[in-house]
């Protein structure tokens, strides 16, 4: 079954940005988005995550097109997609904190309510200032899935440390985990190893390696090429917001039927 797809997907602000799109990554599978900047790529996932419905066309979870579900369904839907952008924006508090923090947003709203009362439940939607983000979480005990997250980006060791603290890469790092400890079906990476030296990239493309072999559907967004060719299974060209070639990654690096995409592969400039 296929994890997520885009069916002749359009998407724009004032202009088109991202024009007849249709593509899919299956459940296990890393589909690697390639192309110049500006070219749609995080329009596209964006899309995909289901922040916005597309122009025209579809989006499909398992085969679901969650535009066409109730709200309680689409919210449901978009609850398995887990997406890591490039401003991995970490929140002043914890490591623990911010890698659980999804799932700390994710309860029940009834059950936030028992818990702590509408005073914080407020603030720690960020509604009031003045409330740390450690007694939000206060003594409960930590997810395993949280555990698991940070161990899987090799964060575990930073788990009591401020997220302040952290470098660039680690950060990252943090971010990634914060979007695996809700056990998503499919996850969405745009530029995870933008401006990340050698070790924090290869630490990312193994958790990418590792999310894929527990079957989830992972839709990678990147400017390196020889990323695409490392973790890819699939690869995706796009080129002025459309689609110019899509298939395994041998087939479009090494003989892309598309003229302007085999220039591109081979590291020629392409408008």
């Amino acid at each position: 079954m296929t994890g997520i797809a885009a069916e002749s997907l359009t998407y724009g602000y004032s202009e088109t940005v991202v024009e007849d799109v249709t593509l899919a990554a299956d459940h296990g599978e890393v589909l690697a988005l390639i192309g110049p900047s500006g070219t749609g790529k995080t329009t596209l996932l964006r899309t995909l995550a289901l922040f916005d419905p597309p122009v025209s066309g579809r989006v499909r979870i398992d085969e679901q097109d969650p535009w066409e579900e109730s709200r309680e369904d689409r919210r449901r839907l978009r609850r398995r997609v887990g997406m890591v952008f490039q401003d991995r924006s970490l929140f002043s508090a914890s490591v623990e904190y911010n890698a659980a923090y999804g799932l700390t947003v994710r309860r029940s709203w009834p059950d936030r309510l028992h818990r702590w009362g509408r005073d914080v439940v407020r603030r720690e939607l960020g509604r009031t200032p003045g409330l740390s983000a450690e007694r939000v979480l206060g003594e409960r005990p930590t997810p395993s899935s949280v555990v698991d997250a940070l161990d899987a980006v090799g964060m575990l060791w930073a788990r009591d440390r401020h997220a302040r603290s952290l470098s660039a890469g680690e950060a990252q790092r943090v971010a990634f985990a914060r979007a695996l400890a809700t056990d998503p079906d499919v996850l969405l990476l745009d530029e995870p190893t933008s401006n990340l030296d050698p070790r924090n990239t290869a630490l990312i493309e193994a958790a990418v390696e590792r999310a894929s072999d527990r079957g989830i559907a992972v839709v990678l967004a990147t400017h390196d090429m020889q990323q695409a060719r490392r973790v890819a299974d699939s690869v995706a060209v796009l080129l002025g917001g459309e689609c110019i070639e899509h298939g395994p990654r041998e087939r479009v690096f090494e003989d892309p039927a598309d003229e302007r995409a085999a220039k591109f592969v081979a590291g020629e400039l392409v408008y």
